[in-house]
């Protein structure tokens, strides 16, 4: 039987953005994180993408930084991604949602928002076949290198990240330990761009780190 399930894979309005700046709880729950936020999505432009993950967060609150950070993608050009939530995605009209595994399944969610971009967090290549397959416009790939994120936990490596480019036929973001310098390295994996937390957020200015990323991955593709 031929499967049309990547037929309903949307066509997006712009490409997917390069480095994509993803929050925890602890980070939404600084006093200045809007204002940081803010600053953080103008310095990627619509080149780069923030995800609000949040999973702690109260349903309420939740919302609230979601429509604050919907004015901003709409300011910016940076993708607004939801963590988990389709539903709050919709509701706020952001860009995207990413998926994990605490979330609705790929096809599910893109039965349920059939015009919303969907990325799909994924930890082995089977996970990353199946998520290419139902539909998923991205693949966020993790942990590449060691991280605090992962204590103790062995990094998946380079030669993952380059199994799944080949395998999943969607563009592969690279998630854990990544600095502006693995730019280049991970470029000639084949990696698509980067998903960061500390290395933004934890930063001195988290604006220009943005920026930083952003240019190191120009960079790269030149070299």
């Amino acid at each position: 039987m031929l499967d049309l399930t990547v037929n309903l894979r949307p066509a997006l309005p712009g490409a997917i953005p390069l480095v994509h700046a993803v929050t925890t709880d602890e980070i939404v729950a600084r006093a200045d994180f809007i204002d940081v936020a803010c600053a953080v999505m103008a310095a990627l432009g619509a080149r780069g993408a923030l995800h609000l993950r949040a999973g702690r967060v109260s349903a309420a609150r939740l919302q609230r930084l979601a429509e604050g950070l919907e004015a901003a993608q709409a300011l910016t050009g940076a993708w607004l991604v939801i963590n988990d939530r389709v539903d709050l995605a919709l509701a706020v009209r952001a860009r995207a949602a990413q998926l994990t595994s605490r979330s609705l399944t790929v096809a599910d969610a893109r039965r349920a928002a059939p015009h919303l971009a969907l990325g799909a967090s994924v930890h082995s290549l089977d996970e990353g076949r199946d998520a290419s397959a139902q539909g998923a416009n991205w693949l966020v790939a993790g942990h590449v290198f060691a991280t605090a994120s992962h204590p103790g936990e062995p990094a998946r490596g380079l030669t993952f990240v380059r199994e799944l480019v080949g395998a999943a036929g969607v563009p592969v973001l690279a998630i854990g330990g990544v600095k502006p310098e693995h730019g280049a390295t991970l470029r000639n994996a084949g990696v698509y761009g980067v998903a960061v937390i500390r290395g933004i957020w934890d930063a001195a200015n988290a604006e220009r780190a943005a920026s930083d990323y952003l240019s190191a991955y120009d960079n790269a593709a030149g070299a």
